[in-house]
């Protein structure tokens, strides 16, 4: 195999002229950042993530096979250069977009912080190295889409939140968001990358409140830790001054509780006993997933 490049947490491998292989490791990013600590078995769980949601749905994928605990092989494809993000709640981002005057919201919203909303909204960005949302108006004069195709991606994109918002309620867990990417193969648009944790915002059912900062089960624990400390700030002012963020160092009490609850995500959603449950017991011997 010959090694193509690296992302924020996988590395990519050409296999034949059909398909790549994508090898998740431990790396862990936030608001653009790449932290030098990583996530224990956390490439594991997206790996194993990534397997179990292409085999759930039904809309057409580029998944092949599993290859390793941290392995998978995908189909060759063009990706679309857009990011489909489907919002349920209103909470992250949306949140200050919503106050900036930068988004307009259906007349007579709740906006109490994670409220569910009426419907979900298709709120796509840019795929770049720091994403930008972007209208519908927009993304066709950048020539990102055609009309045809932003349509259906949208009615595509909300329909697999749904999908997996339902799987996800059944065993506990409010789907909040979900980023979704897609790409042409064999002249069909075609669901590509991986979801897992890093791709979507998953609350316990049993901890919900609306009006909170909610208990995560994915990447945005370390995200409220990162914001409740400055630190996405010390981030944007960097930016705005053309310096490169510096990333500080996770508390290791972060970085057990990550591990634990994306190994407690995975085995609630699939069904399944895990490797990762050999860390998992370590970590609930700590402290209580639903504290």
């Amino acid at each position: 195999m010959k090694f193509l490049t690296s992302g924020k947490v996988k590395d990519i491998y050409d296999v034949d002229e059909d398909t790549i292989l994508f090898k998740f490791s431990d790396r862990v990013s936030a608001y653009d950042v790449k932290f030098k600590q990583d996530i224990p078995q956390k490439g594991e769980v997206l790996c194993k993530f990534a397997e179990f949601w292409f085999n759930k749905l039904t809309v057409p994928n580029h998944f092949v096979r599993r290859e390793s605990d941290t392995e998978i092989v995908v189909k060759k494809m063009q990706m679309l250069p857009i990011e489909c993000v489907v919002r349920g709640y209103f909470y992250g981002s949306l949140v200050n977009r919503w106050k900036n005057g930068q988004i307009t919201l259906p007349e007579g919203i709740d906006t109490t912080l994670a409220t569910k909303l009426p419907e979900p909204i298709f709120d796509p960005t840019t795929k770049s190295e720091h994403d930008i949302p972007i209208s519908k108006s927009k993304a066709l004069e950048m020539n990102l889409v055609t009309e045809e195709q932003y349509k259906w991606l949208e009615k595509t994109s909300i329909e697999i939140y749904k999908k997996m918002a339902e799987i996800a309620d059944g065993v506990g867990f409010i789907l909040a968001d979900l980023k979704l990417e897609f790409g042409i193969l064999d002249g069909q648009i075609t669901l590509g990358d991986s979801i897992g944790p890093d791709e979507y915002r998953l609350w316990p059912k049993e901890s919900f409140q609306v009006g909170k900062i909610q208990e995560a089960y994915d990447k945005q624990l370390l995200r409220d830790w990162l914001t409740a400390n400055g630190y996405q700030k010390q981030f944007d002012d960097a930016r705005n001054a053309d310096k490169e963020p510096v990333a500080p160092k996770i508390p290791q009490e972060i970085i057990e509780k990550m591990t634990e609850r994306y190994v407690i995500a995975y085995e609630k959603l699939a069904g399944k006993r895990s490797e990762e449950r050999r860390v998992g017991k370590e970590c609930r011997s700590r402290w209580s997933p639903y504290h």
